[in-house]
């Protein structure tokens, strides 16, 4: 073409077609009837699928919570790993004698890879839809293929199941081994608590009231003794005032003797004046009562080699050794009233010693509650570190516990088929015609390719054509200016 602007008519456009008819003709030709032909000779080949629906759970999860949480497309995964592994395909293949001209070529991974290939599972593409998936499989034989997609779908229901039961039996035992290990804790912090307690019995938190109670009965108590006690010596004082009164001395040996001790004692006063000397009239018990008092006095501010306390001792012994010269001589055996007083203030003795042995053992059991009391400040301490560890051992426990149980019923969910499950909805069928070729496809797209490769070669032809069609040609090929035209002449038949 030697003019690339020039405008063309619709005349123009059909001449220049009636020209290059056979350039569009041949590769129309060429092309359909290859796509004829392939479309003849190429292996027909049959798809079947099967729909699967996943069901929820019978039970509703308020009451019984599912161990298997994962999502359908991920457990589908797992799943379709293990279907199409190859010990499952090589039985699948040899149990339907499946690419039987294909082994003749092709090695056994090359063959499990096509198998894996024409198995297809496919999830709705919207999220929402996510309850249900397709397995198909793709074969030349129609029979075979329905027949290996309900295997697939089978397989697939089979491995469903297996998978959940597997991961809802291995949560049941590993909580029961989590269970026991915490058990075994429990035991532990419990045994170490009731150690504790036993061996600081008494002086634990939780007797603090107790144990102040205790402690001001203890002190009432020991109040009252103390009462009891002064009011005792005080009539123990008044009765050995009356036997003073009765007693007197009744010999003249008796008297000198009397005075000896009187002397003696009169001595050691001189010595220790705070320490009282032999009454005269005096009894024995009221002499010895009178030291006793003043010695334990001086025990208690001095030591034992303290001068006061060994003279005390001294005036003490010496009224042992002259005991006879206070009570034989000086007492008046036929009186009444003598032997009543003596029968009075011996009770009351028995009475002083009783009171004084009470509070002797109610001061003891004073300082061990105060003992008690002081030491619950670190008892609590330590009983609260111990019940931290046991609560928390205890919580954990629990909930173990409350979980092992969960996942028991989940086992047995899973066991008796009430949990998710895989259920065909509808099960491949025979297919009735070809899933490829696909015949109208490629004869469409046959045609479509001849005519745009004919009207291509047609239109590459025409503008590599360099003869002159008309002036403009001549003009723009010659650069000379056309002066006449010859038009073309048509002869026109003669009827």
């Amino acid at each position: 073409m030697i003019n690339s602007e020039k405008d063309y008519t619709i005349q123009e456009y059909i001449e220049i077609l009636r020209q290059r008819i056979w350039y569009i003709v041949l590769p129309f030709l060429l092309i359909v009837i290859g796509a004829s032909i392939y479309v003849i000779i190429v292996p027909r080949e049959y798809v079947a699928s099967s729909l699967i629906l996943v069901n929820v759970q019978s039970v509703p999860e308020a009451f019984v919570q599912a161990t298997v949480t994962s999502k359908v497309e991920e457990r589908l995964q797992s799943i379709a790993q293990e279907v199409i592994s190859r010990t499952r395909l090589e039985q699948i293949i040899k149990e339907f004698n499946l690419y039987e001209k294909e082994k003749k070529h092709l090695s056994k991974e090359e063959v499990i890879a096509l198998m894996r290939d024409n198995i297809k599972v496919e999830l709705p593409k919207k999220n929402e839809e996510k309850k249900s998936f397709t397995i198909s499989y793709i074969g030349d034989d129609p029979r075979v293929v329905t027949t290996v997609t309900n295997k697939l779908a089978s397989l697939f229901i089979e491995e469903n199941l297996k998978i959940r039961e597997k991961q809802a039996v291995g949560t049941t035992d590993f909580l029961v081994q989590q269970l026991d290990l915490a058990k075994t804790e429990l035991d532990k912090q419990e045994a170490a608590v009731a150690q504790y307690k036993r061996r600081f019995m008494g002086t634990l938190p939780e007797q603090r009231d107790t144990n102040i109670k205790f402690l001001d009965e203890l002190q009432t108590q020991y109040q009252r003794l103390g009462e009891s006690l002064r009011d005792a010596q005080d009539r123990k004082l008044f009765i050995q005032k009356q036997l003073a009164d009765i007693e007197s001395p009744v010999s003249i040996q008796g008297t000198k003797e009397y005075e000896k001790v009187s002397k003696s004692s009169s001595l050691l006063n001189d010595m220790a004046p705070s320490i009282p000397g032999p009454e005269v009239g005096g009894s024995y018990e009221s002499q010895k009562e009178s030291l006793t008092r003043a010695l334990e006095d001086l025990r208690t501010k001095y030591t034992e080699n303290y001068p006061d306390v060994i003279i005390a001792k001294k005036k003490l012994a010496n009224l042992e050794k002259n005991k006879e010269t206070y009570n034989v001589n000086n007492v008046n055996k036929d009186n009444p009233r003598y032997s009543e007083l003596k029968k009075q203030l011996t009770m009351v003795d028995l009475e002083i010693n009783r009171f004084v042995d009470e509070q002797r053992s109610t001061k003891g059991q004073i300082g061990k509650y105060m003992g008690r009391v002081e030491q619950m400040p670190a008892r609590e301490q330590d009983m609260a570190s111990l019940l931290r560890q046991y609560q928390s051992t205890k919580d954990t426990y629990e909930g173990l516990l409350k979980k092992s149980q969960e996942a028991q019923q989940a086992e047995n969910l899973e066991k008796e088929q009430k949990g998710e499950q895989f259920r065909i909805v509808d099960a491949a069928r025979l297919p009735e015609k070809p899933f490829s070729p696909n015949i109208p496809k490629i004869l469409l797209i046959s045609l479509l390719a001849g005519i745009g490769c004919g009207l291509g070669l047609a239109f590459i032809r025409e503008q590599m054509d360099r003869s002159f069609h008309d002036v403009e040609d001549v003009e723009i090929s010659l650069g000379l200016k056309v002066l006449a035209v010859i038009p073309k002449i048509v002869e026109e038949k003669v009827s």
